[in-house]
């Protein structure tokens, strides 16, 4: 593969363009050589010589941009990245890059996660942007759109992996209409021993810095914001055989009226009282509605 490294003179200026990185890419293409000096399909075109990227979208938090490269099998557009751990303990990060045509328009997100990264420590890493016909776009360049770090003793343990609670509580898929928000918390047994439940996941709001928030109420059920069917069933005890499930909900509205608007990006999750907590991201756009719903835990039908 071929690297084309980002100029740390131009970072430092504050702005990066590409006719240096593309002049070496374009002698990349003149060559006819790809990412492992094979003859490349000139099908998959040239990334642009003109996009400005500024040093804000190169590095941020913790995660810098180090390098641009081109992959001639599938034409797969590939950047390099570093991040550092700049806090006191280990931090899990999760990192969304985006790859942008010269016009700067998002073209593909990717989502890269780097676990348990130690105190001080620097970690290299490759980010491959996919999914659309080489025709169909002119890559411009790649910057880092966002940046979530939770320490590593309170992440979510990835998939295929059963944390020593014998739980593993995650995320599910959200819903999105007319600004009515709905998250699901999914959370499995995956011990070899029943796992109980009774009640509501407890929650702690955090901001962008992973600070306690104040201010905004937690509701049991939907609280006026909105009605959703089951949301505001009564809690059950729920018993949970090794392999089973139960899945709760998160319910928000991001309506703006007078006042600042809150965003939020993490929760600190409880299954249950006693429970170890997890940090997740569920991004609560809540605008000035200072109100988030939260629905008991109910077992999840067999398929």
């Amino acid at each position: 593969m071929r690297t084309i490294p980002l100029g740390l003179a131009a970072v430092l200026a504050g702005v990066l363009f590409l006719p240096a990185c593309g002049l070496q890419w374009a002698a990349a293409w003149r060559d006819g050589l790809g990412s492992e000096g094979s003859p490349h399909d000139p099908s998959c075109g040239a990334p642009s010589t003109d996009t400005p990227i500024t040093s804000g979208d190169l590095e941020r938090d913790g995660v810098a941009i180090t390098g641009l490269s081109v992959r001639s099998r599938n034409c797969r557009f590939s950047a390099g990245f570093q991040v550092t751990n700049h806090e006191a303990e280990p931090f899990t990060y999760t990192v969304t890059f985006a790859f942008v045509s010269r016009s700067g328009a998002v073209l593909s997100n990717a989502e890269q996660t780097v676990p348990a990264v130690e105190p001080g420590q620097t970690v290299q890493g490759m980010v491959t942007m996919g999914g659309l016909p080489p025709q169909e776009y002119t890559v411009g360049g790649v910057h880092v759109a966002k940046v979530r770090s939770v320490p590593a003793d309170e992440a979510p343990d990835p998939a295929g992996l059963c944390p020593p609670s014998g739980v593993r509580v995650t995320l599910g898929n959200g819903d999105a209409a007319m600004g009515l928000r709905v998250v699901g918390l999914h959370l499995e047994n995956c011990s070899t021993r029943a796992y109980h439940l009774d009640g509501y996941p407890q929650l702690q709001l955090l901001d962008e810095d992973r600070k306690p928030v104040t201010g905004i109420e937690v509701l049991h059920g939907g609280g006026g914001i909105s009605t959703v069917t089951g949301f505001d069933d009564p809690p059950r005890p729920v018993t949970l055989k090794p392999g089973q499930s139960a899945s709760a909900g998160l319910m928000w509205r991001n309506t703006v009226t007078d006042g600042t608007s809150v965003h939020l990006p993490y929760v600190r999750v409880n299954a249950k009282a006693g429970a170890p907590p997890l940090m997740l991201t569920p991004e609560l756009d809540l605008g000035t509605t200072g109100k988030l719903g939260v629905s008991p835990w109910k077992k999840d039908k067999l398929p």
